[in-house]
């Protein structure tokens, strides 16, 4: 992998050579740079202080979603140096496609191993995230017979030895020979910690892939049940033939006529910079109102949106369940694409949440729940929600809340990553920011960051710009002042549980899915088949007095900046 990067960094760069104790001052903001031919070191300074040095077998890089746009640091080479310099858009661009290449090959040679050979793309996927990669010397013990031991290894390349210490003979006995894709430690797996044999790294060297026994009970279960859940081919191949149940949408029927002519605008529910979101009803009947979002196409074609914007119609088409806004219809017309929405007259849960402050454990217990839910019903359907904040839940009539705002939801493949940056800065996850490809993982770290806000009143990774809002993301959940008067131990435990580091050893990650966050202890005691009833009764039940009534929403002045027509024709079909 190094090699390639080499490459790929050789052809897209250029060479410069620094002289010893020469000082480039103000590193450029687009420009990265790597270390090139021993022995050369490097000096970062800032404001005289000396911060670090960098030798060439240490490829440090800062993360390019936290570089500042005036860094205040320079760099001083310590020795005569040779460096690369590139773009850092094509340092990103590069940083990307070795990233899904290196996750992509490691998933291909994980389901080569026989013992995996039946898991999902997912768990496998979700495996090579959390997997360890070292490297022996030939001749190097890495087990010893009888010490203890909790990891499990897979041989990447090379060879090793098991030899044994057989009761009467002075030597240990060779048994045999290791190779690529063979595997040593499942006992580990199945909790007898005493190894029973050595393994011996043969010549040249031997690189392996690691996983912890915690890891791997989280993410698969015990050896046993991965043996009789996943080891019937044929089962599997019967589940798999069985055609995809499909969604049922009659609810869609009664608008397949409905046209904008027929659509009545009754007042403004939400502005922002796409358009606005106001409150309709149809054929002049006020008995029944709908939420009508009008998003600028000129706007979004300058923004470059347009595949956003289909995909958020795409997924919203694509779904019905309580726990979502529904959809019923789009129209288009030069100037604007509309989406006719589902009305949640409750409002937003941020106007709620700003009005009181924060929320005890029992409301937002009430509200995580019904989030949990929609996030499980779209990660059935392969769908990352990316966009979990107060302002995109809103509260229904009955006072339960729906999932809206789909403009970053994105379908992935089975088991695969996507390498886009968005999200709101204050809920996006550490993988999203250092750009290592996220998948569904990122919502359990935004339900983490959710939580801490529902029950504090504001985020709890929050600056005055984005850039020290990651710095802060980048430095962990343990960094922050909880448990307090505020959020208790229970509610801390789980938020440190699903903002994890590592997207793979987050609660919801692990084989027991998003069951494991409702046996968390926060949760003990809650009724959920009463919730899906919807047999509980909310902690707040907005008033809404009747199908027209917007007294939950703020109020908005007119729009009179009428948008230029856009005629490219990107909407076709919307």
């Amino acid at each position: 992998m190094l090699m390639c990067a080499t490459c790929n960094i050789s052809s897209t760069s250029t060479s410069k050579f620094v002289e010893k104790l020469r000082r480039m001052v103000w590193w450029p903001p687009s420009t990265s740079y790597e270390l090139d031919e021993p022995p050369t070191s490097v000096a970062l300074k800032s404001h005289r202080k000396h911060i670090d040095e960098y030798y060439v077998d240490e490829l440090h890089f800062e993360p390019v979603a936290v570089r500042r746009k005036n860094k205040t640091a320079s760099v001083q080479a310590l020795t005569d140096v040779q460096l690369w310099v590139l773009d850092r858009s094509v340092f990103q661009m590069i940083t990307q496609r070795l990233g899904m290449e290196r996750h992509s090959q490691l998933m291909n040679f994980l389901a080569k191993v026989s013992i995996f050979e039946n898991l999902s793309e997912d768990r496998i996927s979700k495996m090579a995230d959390v997997m360890d990669q070292d490297y022996y010397d030939g001749g190097h013990y890495i087990l010893r017979q009888g010490e203890k031991g909790d990891t499990f290894f897979i041989i990447n390349s090379g060879q090793v030895k098991v030899t044994q210490q057989i009761e009467g003979e002075k030597e240990p006995r060779e048994i045999r020979v290791l190779n690529q894709g063979d595997f040593f430690g499942e006992r580990a797996l199945l909790g007898e910690e005493m190894r029973t044999a050595n393994i011996i790294a043969q010549a040249p060297g031997v690189e392996v892939l690691t996983l912890d026994r915690e890891s791997f009970l989280k993410l698969i279960g015990d050896l046993e049940t991965l043996k009789r859940d996943y080891g019937d081919k044929e089962r599997l191949a019967q589940v798999v033939r069985e055609p995809p149940s499909p969604v049922k949408d009659d609810f869609r029927d009664e608008f397949a006529n409905i046209t904008l002519k027929n659509v009545k605008r009754l007042s403004t529910l939400g502005v922002g910079g796409f358009g606005r979101v106001e409150l309709v009803c149809i054929n002049g009947d006020k008995s029944k109102t709908y939420a009508l979002k009008a998003l600028k196409k000129k706007h979004i074609v300058d923004t470059r949106q347009q595949e956003h914007i289909f995909a958020e119609r795409n997924i919203m088409m694509e779904t019905n369940t309580d726990w979502i806004v529904k959809l019923y219809k789009t129209f288009r017309d030069s100037k604007y694409v509309y989406m006719l929405l589902e009305v949640c007259l409750g409002g937003e849960l941020w106007t709620t949440l700003r009005d009181r402050g924060h929320f005890d454990d029992y409301t937002a217990r009430f509200y995580v729940a019904c989030v949990l839910e929609g996030l499980e019903y779209l990660h059935r359907k392969n769908i990352v929600y990316r966009d979990l904040k107060p302002e995109n839940c809103l509260l229904a009539n009955d006072g339960y809340l729906k999932l809206a705002d789909f403009g970053f939801a994105k379908k992935l493949a089975s088991g695969r990553k996507t390498w886009t940056f968005c999200g709101t800065p204050e809920y996006v996850s550490p993988e999203i920011i250092l750009n290592k490809g996220h998948d569904q993982a990122a919502d359990y770290w935004a339900l983490g960051i959710y939580i801490c806000e529902l029950m504090l009143g504001r985020p709890p990774f929050q600056a005055n710009d984005p850039m020290k809002t990651y710095t802060l993301i980048l430095k962990g959940v343990d960094a922050l002042e909880i448990p307090n008067r505020r959020i208790g131990k229970s509610a801390t435990s789980l938020v440190k549980k699903l903002c994890r580091d590592n997207p793979g050893e987050r609660l919801g990650s692990g084989s027991g899915g998003v069951n494991d966050i409702r046996k968390n202890r926060w949760f003990m005691g809650f009724d959920w088949e009463g919730l899906r009833n919807k047999q509980i009764k909310p902690p707040i039940i907005p008033k809404v007095s009747n199908p027209a009534d917007v007294t939950n929403f703020d109020n908005y002045p007119p729009d009179n900046d009428v948008p230029p027509d856009e005629f490219s024709g990107w909407d076709e079909g919307f």
